[in-house]
């Protein structure tokens, strides 16, 4: 969808996208790229959010077998209800769908107490909570290992390429990532025209990764749209001339955030020897 920066910081998720012929383009991709891997089908950890739910409708509609994953640590209640209503329904829909639930709470606890508590409570808070996103990557391949599938990975552009608000070698592990060209709010008008049930629709977007009910915007300090925004902004180079307030505290918050998540979204860096140093 071609557009300039908008000159606001939007609020509601609103979007104008064609999104039939997007949800058919996606469907293809997936299709040509499990052809041309030799591999079975799609593993998807669904998690009651927006960003699994409309990954997991998408590699369905492949007609390729799709496996869910729901692998709960001490996960709110209304999460999980929504991840498995929203499982239910595609295996009602799609009968080469199936739904594998991972208890992950235990094996969570046990490697926490192995590791032992950390000086600095914020940072350890913060580095168990990218240990459970890093524990369902583990889960997640072991069971594409046995079905002969690929991880489909769930994070969209805003996440990947924008805040990098993502967990490396977490939920940022994956094969391939059908919804990462496309931001918060194409997500969302993607999820409605999936079907995509309303308790998911209408949640707080939130990666679930630390036991209460923050947001992601609790945690960025700033919505989807408005990050959309920044983001779209920088990409044009726009002026920063007249902006109001908020809109310099986001885009602030969106330039800190892209430059301190730089690393995930680059290659690994390699050192490259020079071959007069590696002759003898």
């Amino acid at each position: 969808m071609g557009r300039g920066p908008r000159t606001d910081v939007p609020g509601p998720f609103l979007c104008a996208m064609h999104t039939d012929p997007v949800v058919d383009h996606i469907v293809d991709w997936l299709r040509q790229y499990l052809a041309t891997s030799r591999q079975a089908g799609f593993v998807v950890g669904v998690s009651g959010g927006i960003d699994s739910a409309v990954v997991s409708a998408l590699c369905a509609r492949t007609g390729a077998p799709t496996l869910c994953l729901e692998m709960p640590i001490h996960q709110a209640v209304a999460q999980v209800d929504r991840a498995q209503e929203h499982i239910a329904a595609l295996m009602r829909d799609h009968a080469q769908v199936s739904m594998r639930t991972v208890d992950l709470t235990p094996v969570f606890e046990s490697f926490k107490a192995a590791l032992g508590p950390g000086m600095d409570q914020q940072a350890t808070e913060l580095a168990l909570a990218n240990t459970r996103s890093r524990l369902r990557m583990t889960t997640l391949y072991y069971h594409a290992g046995l079905e002969r599938a690929l991880v489909c990975g769930t994070g969209n552009k805003v996440e990947d390429f924008g805040v990098g608000f993502f967990t490396k070698y977490g939920d940022g592990g994956v094969d391939l990532s059908p919804i990462a060209d496309l931001n918060k709010t194409e997500v969302y008008a993607l999820g409605r025209t999936l079907g995509v049930s309303e308790s998911i629709l209408r949640a707080a977007p939130t990666d679930g990764l630390f036991g209460d009910d923050r947001s992601d915007a609790d945690q960025i300090g700033a919505t989807y749209p408005e990050l959309e925004w920044a983001m779209d902004l920088r990409a044009a180079e726009g002026s920063t001339e007249g902006l109001s307030g908020r809109q310099r505290e986001v885009l602030a918050i969106y330039d800190r955030r892209h430059a301190a998540n730089k690393h995930k979204m680059v290659p690994i860096p390699v050192c490259i020897i020079p071959k007069e140093l590696k002759q003898a």
